[in-house]
């Protein structure tokens, strides 16, 4: 089995963004491809990690952020 994740640039990191599922804001702090395979199967997903005002971090699915 490959890595368990790669670091994916974004033009929106550092920036202020919206989560369009949640309606969650705050500061993209990084896009990932992780592996979330349970299984000899790999199954790789986009997952955009945000910081709130209350300093902890969502994920949310990559193409679930806009520019806020």
């Amino acid at each position: 089995m490959s890595e368990r994740y790669a670091y994916v640039p974004h033009r929106l990191l550092r920036t202020r963004v919206r989560d369009i599922a949640s309606g969650a804001e705050g500061e993209l702090m990084a896009v990932v491809n992780e592996n979330v395979s349970a299984t000899g199967l790999e199954h790789w997903v986009e997952l955009a990690y945000i910081r709130i005002p209350s300093g902890r971090e969502i994920t949310t699915a990559g193409a679930n952020i806009e520019s806020a």
